[in-house]
Formats: C-alpha cells, structure tokens, sequence
C-alpha cells in the first residue's frame, strides 16, 4: 500500500518508521528540503519531497501538521489526490478540523493517536511510539467506509483503535489531555508568584518527582497549548469550570478545617484514578 505522510515530526516520522518497516511503501512530504533527505536517510519514507504532487498514488494520506494547517494543507492536496483516496490526520481537536476537511473532501476521517514525547521534529522520531497507545477515529455517516483500513493501520502498530464521534472526543480529550495542561501551566505561574525570593529559590532546589509529573505537560509546546484552547474552546472551559467548582470544594474543607470530608475525597481519589490509566 502507498501511504502519504504530510509533516514528518515526531508523529509523522514515528508512522512513517513503523510502517516502512511492515513493507508500506511511504510517501514523505515536508516544508523543507533537509527535512526530506533526513527522511529517507532514516527510513522514514521511501521518497519524500516538499511537493504535494509526490502524493498522486497514494491511497492513504496521514496530515501530521500542527491542528491550524490542517485544513489549509488538505485544501492544497486536494488537487493531486486519486478519486478514492482516504485521508486523515493526528490533530487532537475532532470536531473544528472533521467540519472542515469533510467539505473539502469527501473521504475524510479524523484521527488522533493518543501518543508523543517533549520532543519535537524528524530526529525525535522513534519505532514503536505508538505501542499500546489509543488511536482514536472518528468517521462521519458520509465516509465511515474508509474506516477499516484505517483501523487496520493503527493495529499494525500496536495502538489501539476508538471509534466515536469528533463531539464525544472533543469533550473526553478535554478532560484529560487540554484540561491538564492548562492545570500544569497554572501551576507553573502560581510559583513563580511566590514573592520571597529565598521561599521561590529553595522551592525551585527541592522539587522533586511530584512537581516534575504534575508540571511536565504545562511545559510542553506553547504552540499546541493555544490551539488546543483555540480549537477545543467550549469543551476546555467546560472542563475548568468544573475543575474550578472542585478545587473550591478543596479549599472550603481546608478553611473549615474539615479533614474527614477532604480525606474523603482524597480516597475516592485513590481509587479512581486506575480507571484513567492505560
């Protein structure tokens, strides 16, 4: 099969290692030049070029851009693709980009592998990065014939596919992706407003294993952190509506000094938290 690859990141090049690997033959495309010798020098792609037109045979196209090129990519694209083609992509808002690539082409499907490290572009590209992922998909009535290759893909690299509607994955990756970020971030610059300069240097010099797990993704890409905003805007605030109302909850029973209520919560805590671990 000729699968096409737009953006050969981290998530680009990671398909593409893991899938020449299993005998597909893989179309690179990148913005530039030395992006697409380093492709093919890794085995990411048999052929790559920074010319849409390489992708007039392929069968499947994976768009791997940042979530506001989505679109602007396909609507390019468009003109080169076989008739019976089927695209998707690896953003991580559903809803905004599935509204908007479907009426540009017909046989799309959003997709979102539920996969990454910190780091970015060809180089941190690794085998295996998908491994027991979730790899979500999320097929409209217009185009869900296309969705058993895709599914077919993400098996054959160890992930494990959803299938639901761009709405409900908007409103779940909320919770769990875009809301923690904005937690972490918040985290961050509630520190760093620690006016005592001996108080923030010491707590800088002490963290440890907790404040690193609970700030990591605060830290990430400032760029994929605004668009998740940006893109996923009612389900976010969604979600730190809520998150708020329960931190004032906290709050109430350390005012009050209640602490069978807050350990309370805390159990319920413990106990829940399993369910959320892949």
């Amino acid at each position: 099969m000729k699968i096409g690859i737009i953006g050969l990141g981290l998530i680009g090049g990671s398909l593409g290692l893991d899938l020449k690997a299993q005998g597909q033959e893989i179309l690179g495309v990148s913005r530039k030049v030395s992006t697409c010798h380093t492709a093919v020098e890794r085995s990411v792609a048999d052929r790559a070029s920074t010319d849409l037109s390489i992708l007039t045979e392929a069968e499947i196209v994976i768009i791997c851009t940042p979530i506001a090129q989505i679109a602007p990519t396909l609507q390019q694209l468009v003109p080169y693709l076989h008739s019976e083609a089927i695209v998707t992509d690896v953003g991580s808002v559903k809803q905004h980009i599935v509204t908007t690539c479907s009426r540009l082409w017909s046989n799309f499907i959003g997709g979102h592998p539920m996969a990454g490290t910190a780091e970015q572009g060809i180089n941190a590209a690794q085998t295996n990065l998908f491994k027991g992922a979730a790899y979500v998909f999320t097929p409209t009535e217009e185009n869900a014939s296309g969705i058993d290759q895709l599914k077919k893909i993400a098996e054959s690299l160890g992930a494990k596919p959803y299938i639901c509607s761009p709405q409900v994955h908007d409103r779940a990756v909320a919770w769990i992706s875009h809301l923690p970020v904005m937690i972490s971030a918040s985290l961050i610059s509630a520190c760093l407003g620690e006016t005592e300069p001996q108080v923030l240097e010491l707590a800088q010099h002490l963290a440890s294993s907790g404040f690193r797990d609970t700030s990591r993704v605060g830290a990430g890409n400032p760029e994929l952190g605004t668009m998740m905003a940006q893109y996923n805007r009612k389900a976010l605030l969604r979600s730190l509506q809520a998150y708020r109302q329960n931190l004032d909850t906290i709050i109430s029973l350390i005012e009050q000094e209640n602490w069978d209520n807050l350990e309370q919560i805390l159990y319920l805590n413990q106990e829940a938290r399993p369910k959320f671990l892949n």
